[in-house]
């Protein structure tokens, strides 16, 4: 993974993509939202044998447009770009 939690902050419109490499194919699905929270959570994972016995994995916490949350787990397969947010032209001259 070239990114790291800590380029992004509450607040940022990003697009996410991931990609799940296959043997005769790439699975990609690309999502946008507003970053909610970056963080890194320790999974329930008792075979990890890291920090405290768990795996920790980088999680993106991003809200959707409809309101949906969607959590991502970030890999070196995932890769994401800031959006610039449209701002409305003043309707008043």
């Amino acid at each position: 993974m070239g990114q790291t939690l800590d380029q992004f902050t509450a607040g940022q419109r990003v697009k996410v993509t991931q990609q799940i490499p296959q043997v005769d194919d790439t699975w990609t699905n690309t999502i946008i939202g507003t970053v909610a929270k970056c963080e890194r959570q320790k999974t329930g994972s008792w075979f990890a044998h890291s920090k405290d016995d768990k795996l920790w994995l980088d999680r993106l916490i991003l809200k959707l447009d409809d309101g949906e949350i969607v959590t991502i787990n970030m890999d070196q397969y995932t890769h994401v770009e800031l959006v610039e947010v449209e701002k409305a032209a003043d309707a008043i001259d």
